[in-house]
């Protein structure tokens, strides 16, 4: 792994700034980016982590094909008696985007989001963990995503309960493998005190808000998760909507707005 000299000295605080790039996961050859984004001010205790997928998309505009999320506006908006949490927005592989991003094999796509989890946790913010001041408590570790960053969300905040507590899932792609997920989720069961941020927009597929809807009675049917479900009357697929429905979702998970 590389990580470009000089960051540990100085990290800059209150922009996104470039990490890697990083090979992974194992076996794959290909190279990972990421940016990440340290909120200004100092804090006596580590801050929480919120990773998120598709970091092409996370910060501005530039790099993202319909426009970026602007997450770290949107953290620098969470009221001041919060303790901020440090983004990294970890970029896609393009045309392996599918799947990295799918824990269940759906066409000719390979099924590789566990093995690209393990090295999330394994490697990669432990790597991080060195030059930023970020938890290593599970409860305080958020990840998120949309479409199918938001079904990869979905299943690591369920599978690796030792690393992430929390999910933030937009409009995920839980039609993926004819719905495998529904059944993934019945006979794995639901780690206690999860909390998870679930949503779909209503002018999307007719089947992402109702398969939202059925994934979140899952979820409190298993008696262990605090979920915040919203469905968007406005939303539809896209990067802007995800951006508008960001801010409630960080809320959720982090604190108050000002």
């Amino acid at each position: 792994m590389v990580i470009p000299p000089g960051l540990p000295i100085a990290t800059p605080r209150g922009r996104p700034i470039p990490f890697g790039p990083y090979e992974a996961p194992p076996g794959t050859l290909r190279l990972k980016h990421a940016r990440v984004f340290v909120p200004a001010g100092e804090t006596k205790d580590p801050r929480p982590l919120l990773l998120l997928f598709d970091g092409q998309n996370v910060f501005d505009d530039a790099p993202s094909y319909a426009g970026g999320w602007h997450a770290h506006q949107a953290v620098e908006r969470l009221a001041k008696t919060v303790v901020r949490p440090i983004i990294v927005g970890l970029e896609h592989g393009g045309v392996h985007r599918f799947s990295e991003l799918s824990p269940f094999a759906h066409g000719a796509h390979r099924a590789e989001l566990e093995s690209f989890l393990v090295w999330i946790r394994s490697e990669l913010l432990p790597t991080l963990r060195r030059d930023l001041h970020f938890t290593v408590d599970a409860r305080r570790t958020v990840i998120g995503g949309s479409s199918m960053g938001g079904l990869a969300a979905l299943y690591a905040v369920i599978a690796h309960p030792e690393a992430f507590g929390g999910a933030i899932a937009m409009s995920p792609s839980l039609w993926v493998a004819r719905g495998a997920a529904f059944r993934w989720v019945v006979a794995h069961g639901v780690p206690c005190h999860r909390k998870i941020y679930l949503d779909a927009g209503a002018r999307e597929s007719p089947r992402m808000l109702t398969g939202a809807r059925r994934f979140g009675s899952l979820l409190l049917k298993s008696g262990h998760v605090d979920l915040h479900f919203r469905a968007d009357p406005r939303g539809r697929h896209r990067e802007v909507d995800w951006r508008r429905r960001l801010l409630p979702a960080l809320r959720f998970h982090f604190g108050k707005s000002r």
